[in-house]
C-alpha cells in the first residue's frame, strides 16, 4: 500500500478516528458533477455527459477531438477529475455547421456516453455547482460512535478547504517545477504545463495560510481585518471590525472567510488577518515574487468548504461515505479528517 502523507497540514478536528483503504477498484471512488446549466437543445456546441472509468479527463478530451475531427482547443470541460475513479462529467465540443458525429461509437470499458445535446455556449472551466462523491473505504477499523461524532462535527462546521495532494503532483513535483520556473530554469513550457505549475505554487501558499489558522483555531472564526466572500461568488468585502451582523451572516453561510490565491494586487486584508497571513507566508518570498512577475492576479478562496448531504453506512469493515462539496474542494481532504487512509497498490499498464 502507498500511504499518503500531509504531515505539514494540521487537522481541524482531533485527527482520524479510524483506518482504511481507498481506491481498491475505480468503483470505490465515484464522482458526479453537479452542472450549472442543462443543454438548451440548439447551437454550435455539443454538450456531452460522459462516464469515464480509470481514464484521464485530458485523454477523453483528445478522444472527442479526434472523433469529431476538430482541434483539441475546440473541446472543453468544467473540471478535471481523478483518473482512478468512476466519474460523470460534462464536456463540450465546438461543431459550427457540423452534424453531431456518432458519439456512441466511442464507447468502451473506459467510456460511456450518458447524453449528448446541442448547446448555444461553450462549457467553461469551473462551470459547475459542485461534485457529489460516493467513496468506499475497505478494511475500516474504528468505532461507529467515534465516526458518527466526527461526521456530525463536519456536517455542522465544514472542513478546511485545503488543496489536496493531487494539486502538487507525484512527490510534490509540480511545486518543484514551479520553483524551477521562477528561477528561470524552465524555458519551453506548454501553456497547460505552465498553468499547472503556477497553480501548484498558489495552492501551496493558500494551504500555508489555512494551516496557520487551523493550528491556532481561527480557520472557522472571523477576525478583524477579514476578507469575506459572498456565497457562490468571487465578490467580497473587507471587514475592518467584526460585528454581530457579520457573525450572523457567517453562521448562516451567506459569507465566507477567504485566504489568498497569490498574485499581483492588494491582499485585501488588514489588521490581525494581515499579520497572520504575513507570518504564515514567511519563507515563500520566491513563490510570491514569481507569481506576481508571471502575471497572476490576487484572488481569494474560502477557508472552509461546506459539506452537503453527508451520509455514511458501515457494513462489516466496508465503510461508504456520500457527500457533496463545492467546486474546487477535495474529497481526500474530508477523508483525512476522518480516516488515516492508504491507497491500494495497483499495477498500471
Amino acid at each position: 500500500m502507498s500511504n499518503h502523507s500531509e504531515p505539514e497540514l494540521p487537522f481541524a478536528f482531533s485527527g482520524p478516528v479510524g483506518r482504511g483503504v481507498i481506491r481498491t477498484v475505480p468503483e470505490d471512488f465515484r464522482v458526479d458533477e453537479i452542472p450549472v446549466t442543462e443543454p438548451d437543445g440548439e447551437g454550435e456546441h455539443c454538450l456531452l455527459e460522459i462516464e469515464k472509468r480509470d481514464a484521464n479527463t485530458d485523454w477523453v478530451a483528445r478522444l472527442l477531438a479526434e472523433h469529431a475531427g476538430v482541434k483539441i482547443r475546440d473541446v472543453s470541460y468544467a473540471g478535471k477529475k481523478d483518473r482512478f475513479s468512476v466519474t460523470r462529467q460534462w464536456f463540450s465540443v465546438h461543431l459550427p455547421g457540423k452534424p453531431n458525429p456518432d458519439w456512441k461509437a466511442l464507447e468502451s470499458q473506459e467510456l460511456k456516453i450518458i447524453q449528448a445535446a446541442r448547446h448555444s455556449r461553450k462549457l467553461r472551466t469551473g462551470a459547475l455547482k459542485g461534485n457529489r462523491f460516493t467513496i468506499r473505504v475497505r478494511h475500516f477499523t474504528g468505532t461507529p460512535e467515534a465516526l458518527e461524532e466526527r461526521m456530525e462535527a463536519i456536517r455542522h462546521q465544514g472542513i478546511p478547504n485545503y488543496f489536496g495532494e493531487q494539486r502538487f503532483g507525484h512527490g510534490g513535483g509540480n511545486l518543484e517545477r514551479a520553483r524551477a520556473l521562477f528561477e528561470g530554469k524552465l524555458k519551453r513550457l506548454s501553456r497547460n504545463k505552465r498553468g499547472i505549475y503556477l497553480s501548484a505554487a498558489r495552492s501551496a501558499l493558500f494551504n500555508s495560510v489555512l494551516a496557520y489558522r487551523v493550528a491556532n483555531g481561527t480557520w472557522n472564526t472571523p477576525l478583524d481585518g477579514e476578507r469575506f466572500l459572498l456565497a457562490g461568488s468571487r465578490d467580497g468585502f473587507l471587514a475592518e471590525q467584526i460585528d454581530p451582523e457579520m457573525l450572523r451572516r457567517y453562521r448562516e453561510h451567506d459569507i465566507h472567510i477567504a485566504g489568498p490565491l497569490w498574485g499581483r494586487g492588494e491582499s485585501g486584508v488588514s489588521g490581525e488577518v494581515a499579520r497572520q497571513e504575513a507570518e504564515a507566508l514567511r519563507g515563500f518570498e520566491q513563490e510570491m515574487e514569481g507569481l506576481e512577475r508571471l502575471g497572476m492576479k490576487m484572488e481569494r478562496r474560502s477557508l472552509r468548504a461546506l459539506v452537503g448531504d453527508l451520509q455514511w453506512s458501515l457494513e462489516g469493515d466496508n465503510l461508504e461515505l456520500a457527500f457533496t462539496l463545492p467546486k474546487g474542494s477535495f474529497a481526500t481532504v474530508l477523508l483525512r479528517e476522518c480516516i488515516d487512509y492508504s491507497e491500494a497498490e495497483r499495477n498500471r499498464a
